[in-house]
């Protein structure tokens, strides 16, 4: 099937070709990193390691999904992944994921950290307890335990679409895994081997951050249940 991978990176510099380098380029047609108003060299990075380069002036990890989503669609890809660039995931299982979808089984492939090979520290106490919460509230509300939250994932393009993603900021990830209950995708959980990214996240890297994401996410899961 036509894969292309889609990298939001907000100030990755230091990170970006690591993770371009490292996508295994016999699955995947087209790298597309997006470039959400970073202030360093990363767009400059990310395009001498052969990736295409696309801007997002609207802040946003969701932000940034959103505009690789449109252009990855615009070129007929059948099947998008996404992982973040820091190079906290490892892109050469990309495989790990891709496969179940080519083989017809499944529309929507989760990477797990949590039932995965995580390094010691590269997952926080706190990003574990989100997402266990998270979890359960999903599996209360639409039947499904999902035991992560994580950024590297597949899923077929028309499929998505299909979901009319929304959120601009870090409720994207838990919308997807909503609405694809939602809409009865196929979905599957496979582990996935993580560790300590390279520089500090934006996210969890500060209490702020943390308790931040973990109020988007929150009202992401609430708004869904009552949309129903």
């Amino acid at each position: 099937m036509k894969a292309a991978v889609i990298i939001p990176a907000y100030n990755e510099e230091q990170a970006i070709s690591k993770v371009i380098q490292d996508i295994p380029n016999n699955i995947v047609s087209e790298i597309v990193v997006i470039n959400n108003s970073s202030t360093d060299s990363t767009a400059e990075a990310a395009a001498r390691s052969g990736a295409t380069v696309l801007e997002e002036r609207t802040k946003g990890y969701g932000s940034s999904c959103l505009k690789g989503i449109e252009y990855a669609a615009s070129r007929g890809y059948e099947v998008l992944i996404f992982l973040d660039g820091d190079y906290s995931d490892y892109p050469e299982e990309a495989e790990l994921l891709l496969r179940p979808i080519e083989l017809g089984s499944y529309d929507f492939v989760l990477g797990s950290r949590v039932i995965g090979n995580y390094e010691k520290g590269s997952l926080p106490i706190r990003s574990r307890i989100g997402s266990f919460i998270a979890g359960l509230l999903i599996n209360i509300f639409w039947g499904f335990k999902y035991t992560d939250l994580g950024p590297f994932r597949a899923i077929k393009t028309e499929k998505l679409l299909e979901l009319k993603m929304e959120d601009k900021w870090f409720g994207w990830t838990v919308e997807m895994q909503i609405k694809a209950l939602k809409k009865k995708l196929n979905v599957l959980e496979v582990p996935v081997s993580y560790r300590k990214r390279i520089g500090k996240s934006k996210v969890t890297g500060t209490l702020k951050g943390s308790l931040m994401a973990g109020i988007i996410i929150l009202k992401v899961i609430f708004s869904e249940l009552f949309k129903d």
